[in-house]
């Protein structure tokens, strides 16, 4: 997101101010340290609450995190340790602590661990705070600006006044800490990890979520850019609410399925807020590319059934691993070949590598029990393959049985994104209980021109006739046989296309988060029963 030009503001805390030594004794320091954690304690229930009403359940989550870090043996230990071993003041211990349990953290090699590091010295602050008698809940001035701060603890964000603040700009932290992920959820534009200057405190500035920068002092040119951008952000904000719960029905009562495209769980955030109705397009083999081996059951159970729990009962369709092509991962050891999109990939690596297919098909399986799942096969050619393919699944699911393992009832569907799935799509009908056009390979492949190929964009036309009939004849092959059919594929956002997939009775459109909002609008703006223009 893009914001109006604004004035930095650096973070105003006040820093508690933490004697080492004490005059009193052991005891006593250790008296007023759980007097503290009591009072943080409360103050943590709070927050909670205020966060549950700003950012629902799970965001407010990480509060009740804190209050049992709070209780941690290990950190309650270390700090009475300090107190004890040095005559050290409870402040001091709770500073200490929290330093090197955040240097600890920090150190980690897993990414979710390091994310801890602000949480352990967010709680140490809070505690050092009750005791010094520090209150640094107003952090900003009555101007709204963007806030420039070395690091905000979630706690922080939480606090802040969010109508002063337009934005804010961190020194340290990551994507994946707590703070960003609240301020994604709070709609706050937020830098994280940026190396600012100490002069910025003042000066004119625009955030630039699109390319992940801020510019200081922005050239008139530059700035007119921005504000036409922001101008963009704020129309598509107006056409959420009132876009938000109503149905995806044209004027004459016609009535079509939008869902999303996502890569990883990350994506889910946005799913939600554009009020997608399930996620279309779960391309499952980010899983793998993100992943220096490959991902066993237990992780891709865990990352689907966050995915589908958060769906709460929508439908989530996840397309089994499409590797292969140009989507490489070292460890699968893959040949090299001289034309990757024609070799060794999908659907064809899956029924060779049989155990790791089925790795992966248990795991969906097993997240089917929390939700609406389907699966869908990619780069499908022939029965046979769809018959193998559904032979696996049932293997998978005799195996979870006899494990004792609950799962779903699993819709099952194939990609068609081959000129032979099309062709033989009627055959193809009676295997599956839907299909999903995958167009970017389809328009590949019925063009015989490669993608990738940046030489061959002059040729490349995703609007060719052979493309348009290719759908047309899938979608009438499908619904002739009970199949609901969907695209998947670019084709889907496109709306110059809209009309005439509507026309050709597509059921389901799946687009990327950022598409849900425009195709919802055209599809709520046509008119059917009225003769096509041409």
């Amino acid at each position: 997101m893009a914001l109006p030009l604004v004035r930095c503001a650096s973070i105003k805390k006040t820093e508690a101010q933490t004697s080492q030594t004490s005059a009193r004794t052991p005891s006593e320091e250790w008296e007023r340290f759980e007097a503290a954690c009591g009072k943080a304690q409360e103050q943590l229930t709070a927050l909670y609450e205020k966060a549950l009403n700003e950012v629902g359940e799970d965001n407010a989550a990480i509060f009740e995190i804190h209050q049992m870090m709070l209780e941690d043996d290990d950190y309650l230990d270390a700090i009475k340790s300090i107190i004890d071993t040095q005559n050290a003041t409870a402040e001091y211990a709770a500073a200490t602590t929290g330093e090197n349990f955040s240097a600890a953290f920090a150190a980690m090699e897993d990414e979710y661990m390091r994310a801890r590091a602000a949480d352990v010295k967010d709680i140490s602050r809070r505690v050092v705070n009750v005791l010094t008698g520090v209150d640094d809940a107003q952090m900003i001035d009555d101007k709204p600006a963007i806030l420039v701060a070395d690091d905000l603890t979630p706690s922080e964000t939480v606090q802040l006044d969010k109508s002063k603040l337009l934005g804010f700009i961190t020194r340290h932290g990551s994507s994946n800490s707590h703070t960003a992920i609240l301020a994604r959820t709070m709609n706050i534009p937020a830098l994280v990890g940026v190396d600012f200057q100490d002069d910025w405190d003042g000066k004119l500035a625009v955030i630039d979520g699109y390319n992940h920068c801020v510019y200081i002092e922005p050239a008139q040119e530059l700035l007119s850019a921005m504000e036409e951008k922001r101008s963009n952000d704020l129309k598509q904000e107006a056409l959420l609410q009132n876009l938000k719960k109503k149905p995806n029905v044209t004027l004459d009562g016609k009535e079509i399925k939008v869902y999303a495209n996502i890569g990883n769980a990350g994506d889910v955030g946005l799913v939600l807020q554009n009020d997608a109705q399930g996620i279309g397009l779960f391309r499952s083999e980010f899983l793998y590319l993100d992943s220096q081996d490959y991902p066993s059951e237990d992780q891709q159970f865990v990352i689907y059934k966050r995915v589908v729990e958060t769906m709460a009962g929508k439908k989530v369709i996840i397309r089994t691993l499409d590797i292969g092509a140009d989507k490489q991962a070292d460890y699968f050891e893959l040949d090299k070949e001289e034309n990757p999109a024609l070799g060794f990939r999908a659907i064809r690596i899956c029924l060779t590598r049989k155990e790791v297919f089925k790795t992966q098909l248990r795991a969906i399986l097993r997240a089917s029990a929390f939700g609406t799942v389907s699966i869908m096969f990619p780069m499908i050619i022939s029965v046979r393959e769809v018959r193998d393919a559904k032979e696996i699944l049932e293997e998978c699911k005799a195996e979870l049985t006899e494990r004792g393992v609950a799962f779903g009832n699993v819709e099952v569907g194939i990609m068609i994104e081959t000129p032979a799935a099309v062709v033989m799509a009627d055959e193809l009908a009676e295997e599956v209980e839907f299909f999903s056009l995958g167009t970017n390979d389809l328009t590949q492949y019925t063009l015989a021109i490669d993608r990738q190929n940046p030489k061959l964009d002059h040729f490349y036309d995703a609007h060719h006739p052979a493309v348009l009939r290719m759908i047309k004849h899938t979608i009438e092959a499908g619904h002739r046989h009970g199949c609901w059919v969907g695209i998947c594929g670019e084709l889907g956002a496109d709306q110059t296309l809209t009309e005439t997939f509507l026309r050709y009775g597509v059921d389901e459109l799946s687009v990327s988060p950022a598409s849900l909002l425009p195709i919802r609008k055209m599809i709520r703006s046509l008119d059917l029963s009225k003769e096509a223009q041409v």
